[in-house]
């Protein structure tokens, strides 16, 4: 797929960030708030091979397994998952801010967090909506199919019934900020029957058009539903909407709270009514006409999705033949790859970034989605893998504007979070505190939640891999803007560790390094072990980048050569003269499980950069690393082998990172580990019972994209770890690369035909593939195109 001329580069997208005034000092997290009518733009052309980007389906979702079958809508703040019964139509509605719990800041008698839904809270649903057609019943209708269209966005569903072909199509719309559902057919068929919109918490409802209530929180939220129908007629009938006879039929549903990311304000906008603002917004998209709101959705979402096309191979007719489902059947029986299936799956996960991170809170464990008000682990936001790896794929794969949700609740968190570790972190019940008695900067613990709140054990490396996550995005971007926004989390984050660290000296030497106090590699082994491998190396990542950023700010130069000093001293991990891997603790022994899900002490090979197989790392530690990551496997859940994957890309060997993908594309049976109906992963948590956790849905797609290109600010490399399942042929377009450029690129028979490499900002790079390497410095605007590259 090609990137159409008339969509925004990236460089514009960067700056279409919007704010709210109430969190306009903090950040732009903007909250469910009144907005101007936005533009109506004209038919949006499509690529040639948008057909290819269709996920279909010969079945709907059953109403009892909807978070393996339902598909998944979005518009970054509300979503849902749509059955598509012909008969029954079932929405389930979230708002990423309908969250119970609250600050949590109240430590149990272990001196660690309490972890529960009634203190901590959790992420639940807000509404559900019906949409009955009793005529309809699956039983009576033939040809049922059912599409997620990933090129444009759009939920559809078709069938026939007594000779008329009946469609649906659904969507969220991000500037009307509502979801629409649009029923129509060809043949002279009619709808006949009900709409009801409902809580889920226990609410009476008195209208049929829109219910409000509030969480025991305080926590305010409603929702709002409008339906319009031609050659019929649609009235309210006491808590529901009738409908009958109609020719056509338009539902729009807005919902919301009255979350605001500021904690002066206890996290609330006082002054707005969530139900009648999501009355207003339902009416004023229902005014509109059904064809101006599809169009107007469709254009904003290309305007990111299009941003990156991809081609990995061409799949047989036969494969084309099956539907989703089979099709994964497929591709685990039979050994012959499935590239379009592939490439669907990293643009579905695109589709997920898109539909459920814009201007609202980041995505927690399961996203946007749920099936009820009891997810597991309460659908938080994990610091030790889980909220970083959903936001690996989103620069990689040029959607860097869904990175600032997640950027924003940092900055929105931060100051909730400093004076919980100013009053908490050192009381003497937790077994994490620092022993010098020292306290300075903020903290996290495993989990947090939209309040300003942590849940379950104190994570002291937590600030430093939130920080490095965020560094990250600074590096394809480029925006000083953006770094003074994140510059208070650093330094913050350095002022912690700053107190933290502890002098020790080495075995058998007089040399004194320094190395972290008490603390619990995740998440396995000895909960009071000193200087572990995850905590120094993301440590010593964090206190390269905050020296970066002090010195491009011009800003702290005393406190930045302090750090600097301080990064010196610290001890860097050794190889195990016992096992040969890198260790994982201060020891030559294995102190924890063998095939453990985390990768923890790995954390500079992947997504840090210290450990590196091109000669600039020692070659013992690079080889220790390697002896590590094949001890834990090549057999584990869907995010660790995501996370597996992304470190043999790094390494250079293809056919471990791809057999890992393979792994994760298998079908999820009876709640086993892989991919669900609906392309959901699957978390096998306990036997015969599997849960969604979005993060593979994302870590995945990172891997691929790292597999065919790495890069690193000042230097490109082409295919590092082209599997020979992509290798006859295939192209990525528009695919960003840190220190500011985005490169277009195509392959034949494993080699790199031509890397045009496009400055974002971006002004010196070298581009490499195997041993050839060419130095590219063009202006920002600028592009090159390289070729040759067998000499």
């Amino acid at each position: 797929m090609n990137t159409s001329p008339n969509e925004p580069s990236r460089r514009t997208l960067l700056s279409l960030a919007t704010t709210a005034g109430l969190t306009a000092a903090l950040g732009t997290l903007p909250a469910f708030t009144a907005s101007a009518a936005p533009v109506r733009p004209a038919e949006v052309p499509l690529p040639a091979d948008a057909s290819r980007e269709r996920l279909w389906w010969q079945a709907p979702g059953d109403e009892g397994s909807l978070i393996e079958q339902g598909l998944p809508l979005g518009n970054g703040r509300i979503g849902a998952l749509a059955s598509n019964d012909p008969g029954r139509e079932l929405l389930l509605i979230t708002d990423a801010t309908m969250w119970t719990g609250g600050l949590n800041d109240t430590l149990d008698q272990d001196g660690q967090f309490p972890y529960g839904r009634s203190d901590f809270g959790s992420f639940t649903l807000l509404a559900k909506l019906t949409v009955d057609i009793p005529d309809h019943d699956l039983g009576a209708v033939t040809g049922y199919r059912r599409t997620l269209d990933l090129a444009q966005g759009l939920v559809t569903s078709s069938y026939v019934r007594s000779g008329v072909t009946y469609r649906r199509e659904m969507y969220a719309s991000h500037p009307d900020d509502v979801i629409v559902l649009r029923f129509t057919q060809s043949g002279g068929g009619r709808y006949t029957g009900t709409i009801t919109l409902t809580g889920t918490h226990g609410e009476k409802p008195t209208a049929a058009e829109s219910f409000g209530a509030a969480l025991p929180n305080g926590l305010r939220y409603g929702a709002a539903v409008q339906a319009r129908g031609t050659g019929g007629k649609v009235a309210v009938n006491g808590t529901r909407i009738d409908f009958s006879g109609c020719k056509d039929l338009t539902v729009v549903v807005s919902a919301g709270t009255d979350y605001a990311p500021d904690a002066a304000a206890g996290f609330r906008n006082p002054s707005l009514d969530p139900e009648r603002l999501a009355r207003t917004k339902a009416r004023t998209a229902a005014a509109e006409s059904a064809d101006a709101l599809r169009r107007t959705h469709v254009a904003d979402y290309r305007a990111l999705y299009g941003r990156l096309g991809l081609s990995l191979g061409t799949s047989t007719d036969a494969q084309r033949e099956l539907d989703t489902w089979e099709r994964l059947h497929a591709r685990t029986r039979d050994p012959e790859p499935d590239p379009e299936l592939e490439a669907a799956y990293l643009q579905y996960g695109r589709y997920l970034m898109i539909t459920s991170s814009r201007d609202s809170l980041p995505m927690g464990l399961q996203g946007l989605w749920l099936d009820g008000n009891d997810p597991d682990w309460m659908g938080d936001y994990h610091t030790d893998i889980n909220i970083q790896m959903n936001y690996w794929m989103a620069d990689r794969t040029g959607l860097s504007p869904c990175f600032d949700a997640f950027t924003d609740y940092c900055v929105a968190q931060l100051s909730s979070w400093t004076d919980t570790t100013r009053r908490l972190f050192n009381d003497p019940r937790n077994r994490y505190r620092n022993s010098s008695g020292k306290n300075a900067g903020w903290a996290v613990a495993f989990s947090t939640n939209p309040y300003g709140g942590s849940g379950w054990w104190w994570h002291p490396a937590g600030n430093a891999w939130l920080c490095t996550t965020l560094w990250e995005h600074y590096e394809y971007t480029g925006s000083r803007e953006y770094l003074k926004k994140i510059y208070p989390l650093l330094k913050g984050a350095c002022e912690f560790w700053e107190a933290r660290l502890l002098t020790v000296t080495l075995p058998g030497t007089s040399k004194e390094v320094l190395v972290d106090d008490s603390d619990w590699s995740p998440e396995h082994g000895p909960q009071d072990a000193k200087g572990i491998t995850y905590a120094q190396e993301v440590v010593w990542t964090l206190f390269g980048n905050y020296c970066t950023a002090a010195a491009e700010l011009r800003r702290d130069t005393d406190y930045a050569d302090t750090i600097a000093s301080l990064r010196r001293k610290l001890y860097l991990p050794q190889v195990s003269p016992s096992t040969g891997w890198l260790e994982e603790w201060m020891s030559p022994d294995n102190l924890g499980e063998t095939t453990h899900r985390h990768l923890s002490p790995l954390i500079n090979l992947f997504p840090g950069d210290r450990i590196r197989p091109d000669g600039s790392t020692p070659a013992e530690i690079v080889a220790g690393a390697t002896a590590l990551l094949t001890a834990r496997g090549m057999e584990s859940f869907g995010w660790a082998n995501a996370w597996r994957s992304l470190c043999w890309a790094r390494l250079k060997n293809a056919d471990n990172a791809y057999q890992l993908i393979v792994n994760n594309l298998r079908p999820s049976t009876d709640g086993s580990n892989g991919t669900a109906f609906n392309l959901f992963d699957i978390y096998e948590v306990e036997r015969g019972r599997g849960i969604f956790q979005i993060d593979a849905n994302f870590g995945t797609p990172a891997a691929m994209v790292e597999m065919l290109l790495y890069s690193r600010p000042g230097h490109v490399e082409l295919l590092p770890a082209l599997p020979d399942a992509w290798a006859d042929s295939g192209h990525v377009r528009g695919v960003p690369a840190r220190g500011g450029f985005e490169v277009d690129l195509s392959w034949r028979d494993g080699r790199p035909t031509e890397a045009r490499i496009h400055s974002v900002g971006g002004r010196t790079t070298t581009v490499a593939y195997g041993d050839v390497s060419r130095t590219v410095t063009l202006r920002p605007g600028a592009s090159v195109t390289l070729k040759d590259f067998a000499k």
